[in-house]
């Protein structure tokens, strides 16, 4: 019993030595700072950015590979800038690959030296395009081991929003039919798979380039919103709508194709556009009453249930989306990778849509 006691006192000690005594090291580190809003010229990658203190609730994150989402390159610009505007300079970034180099005091399902995977809530301040990332214990997961670190990048943001419309709003279940619309973007494409790796019907809309790739997901029918009439090319009715355009006429054509008791689900919310334009104080009432305002129509007019989605940091959802990509039923591809020291380069290449696909950076 005391050899025993005594081993486990030491690996006790050696984790708290590894956290702390690399956590004393780690005061700074090279990151990618928006001071300002603006074009990708105002990106800068300084040397010597501070590494704050942990929470107890918090890991410190040794970045392999972080990934670009629109919503990087909207912030960039300014969107959101009613809430970010005092907290400038900012770091961008959202999903992150990586090493755990140090835990906060409470955090017990990750340990030193666990290579894992996971995504920032989308007002976070100090973002993942850095050496070293701090997120909390619910935002990571162990990352899958079947695929590198810029595929994992890849994953979080875009299969968590999915996977909170469908699984947290929606509730679909075996058999359910869904219709996606913009199937061809990360998020459609992580719903496809997350729903039909749940069983479900899967119908989407997408442009020509996309139709392949969305049918070998799973998709029992892709259709070219370029080239054909939605009216008249989807049939019947859908229990799920998820929009990923979320213009006027796709909410339009998603609420008149959904069931009784159906969820319509957009990610074009109007909170942040309408927090910029009025202000906080204002402009948030505003939305909601919005919001408030569709959900009684739809559900008076249509017996639907209407909803802004967004990601949140899920445990459970980030659990589930590691089992699948083991299993090989989800996969976001990388269109391209390019170093952490090209990043202007990188947001230049996707504001000009030069790369439809996914973009990853990576950290040496």
């Amino acid at each position: 019993m005391r050899i025993l006691w005594r081993s486990l006192s030491f690996r006790i000690i050696v984790r708290n030595q590894k956290a702390l005594g690399v956590r004393g090291v780690v005061t700074s580190c090279r990151a990618v700072v928006l001071p300002r809003f603006g074009g990708p010229e105002v990106l800068e990658l300084r040397p010597d950015v501070e590494v704050p203190s942990l929470k107890p609730n918090e890991v410190l994150v040794r970045a392999r590979a972080v990934s670009i989402n629109p919503l990087d390159t909207r912030m960039r610009s300014g969107y959101g800038r009613s809430v970010f505007q005092p907290l400038l300079p900012l770091i961008l970034g959202r999903d992150i690959s990586g090493e755990v180099t140090a835990i906060g005091a409470s955090v017990r399902s990750l340990s030193v030296g666990q290579e894992v995977f996971g995504a920032l809530h989308p007002t976070a301040v100090r973002g993942t395009y850095a050496d070293y990332a701090i997120l909390s214990e619910e935002e990571l997961a162990p990352k899958p081991v079947a695929v590198s670190h810029v595929e994992a990048s890849a994953i979080p943001f875009a299969a968590l929003t999915a996977w909170r419309a469908l699984k947290s709003t929606a509730r679909i279940t075996e058999g359910q039919r869904l219709l996606v619309v913009g199937g061809g973007g990360a998020v459609g494409f992580s719903a496809i798979q997350i729903s039909v790796a749940a069983g479900c019907h899967v119908t989407t809309t997408c442009g020509s380039q996309s139709i392949d790739r969305l049918m070998a997901a799973g998709a029992e029918q892709a259709v070219d919103y370029t080239a054909e009439d939605l009216e008249l090319a989807i049939k019947g009715k859908f229990d799920a709508v998820l929009d990923t355009i979320g213009v006027p006429e796709t909410e339009r054509l998603g609420i008149n194709f959904l069931k009784r008791s159906g969820h319509y689900m957009t990610l074009q919310g109007e909170a942040a556009s309408l927090t910029d334009r009025y202000g906080l104080a204002v402009g948030l009432p505003i939305a909601t009453a919005i919001l408030l305002k569709k959900q009684i129509q739809y559900r008076y007019s249509h017996g639907i249930e209407y909803w802004w989605t967004f990601m949140r940091a899920d445990s459970e959802g980030l659990n589930e989306i590691r089992r699948l990509s083991e299993a090989g039923k989800l996969k976001i591809p990388v269109e391209k990778t390019f170093p952490i020291t090209q990043v202007r380069e990188a947001h230049e290449a996707k504001d000009r849509r030069h790369i439809p696909g996914k973009v990853v950076l990576e950290l040496d």
